[in-house]
């Protein structure tokens, strides 16, 4: 038994040494970071230990400018892209003819680079001297004035990036979802057929149901996704953000540490522990919520 206990902890090592080495002595480093008040980057040394990097964090104005941006983010992106992600599932699953054409077309956004989408969008959404953008054209048909969605007000340039996001990850979450609408029991549909049972109810009873442990499971990675997010915005607004007033708390954690105020690793391991604990939190409620409203079969 105990050769057999050894041998499994001798296969479980080259993980378990991944884990420390990627994962563990990362996040111990961090910790100790933010921790580190006066922190020199060039001479590796500090003033002090406290919670000085917490509260410096919390009263930047960059920092509290992309917690807004991330919030707004996340609130508006997840449900907004899980909700079109089943309507189309729900219509895929219904087509019979040309199904596996429509959910490749559905699918190429995956598969296609973030940054070539976001200069894509960057130009059917921007002004520019000589052209006011695909998007403005149509808006100017319906007799609006045109808006300046990249450069122009913070509200046109949040709807863009809510856009360029939803449009992003929508593809991964209709191939999740289109799998999981194929995995209920075709009985169960048989079932309520015989009684007679109206499709929302239906839809209510049976595959809300079966399907909420596929749906939790993009929610989750939804939020994370969301609280992460910077390429997205780097690729419709640039590198600067701060200048743009559209930087994400990923951002501004980059921006202290390599950006043009960089050199700032205390104050980066603060902001970065900060968006740690948000996400632990908006996990650990949405595991309890999850007890009452995911059906596990």
């Amino acid at each position: 038994m105990k050769i057999k206990r050894f041998k499994g902890w001798l296969y479980l090592l080259p993980a378990l040494a991944f884990i420390g080495v990627f994962l563990v002595y990362p996040l111990v480093d961090v910790v100790i970071y933010s921790a580190e008040e006066g922190y020199n980057f060039a001479t590796q040394q500090s003033t002090g230990t406290g919670l000085g990097n917490f509260s410096f964090v919390l009263r930047d104005p960059y920092f509290l400018s992309a917690l807004k941006n991330t919030f707004v983010l996340v609130i508006i992106t997840v449900p907004v892209s899980t909700g079109l992600a089943l309507l189309i599932s729900l219509g895929l699953s219904s087509i019979k003819k040309l199904r596996e054409l429509f959910q490749t077309v559905y699918f190429l956004p995956y598969v296609t680079n973030t940054l070539a989408v976001g200069l894509v969008f960057m130009i059917l959404f921007k002004k520019t001297p000589y052209s006011e953008g695909l998007v403005n054209a149509l808006i100017k048909i319906f007799g609006a004035p045109s808006v300046d969605f990249i450069d122009g007000p913070w509200a046109a340039k949040m709807f863009v990036l809510c856009f360029y996001t939803v449009w992003v990850v929508l593809p991964f979450k209709i191939l999740v979802l289109t799998s999981a609408l194929a995995s209920v029991k075709k009985e169960y549909y048989d079932a309520a057929a015989l009684d007679g049972t109206p499709r929302g109810r239906i839809f209510r009873k049976i595959t809300l149901p079966m399907i909420s442990p596929m749906l939790f499971y993009l929610v989750i990675t939804g939020f994370i996704g969301a609280f992460k997010a910077y390429s997205d915005a780097v690729a419709l607004f640039g590198t600067d953000l701060n200048a743009a007033g559209m930087n994400t708390i990923v951002g501004y954690v980059y921006d202290m540490l390599y950006g043009d105020s960089g050199g700032y690793p205390s104050y980066a391991s603060a902001a970065a522990i900060i968006l740690f604990v948000i996400v632990l939190t908006i996990t650990c409620v949405n595991l309890y919520v999850s007890r009452r409203r995911v059906f596990y079969d």
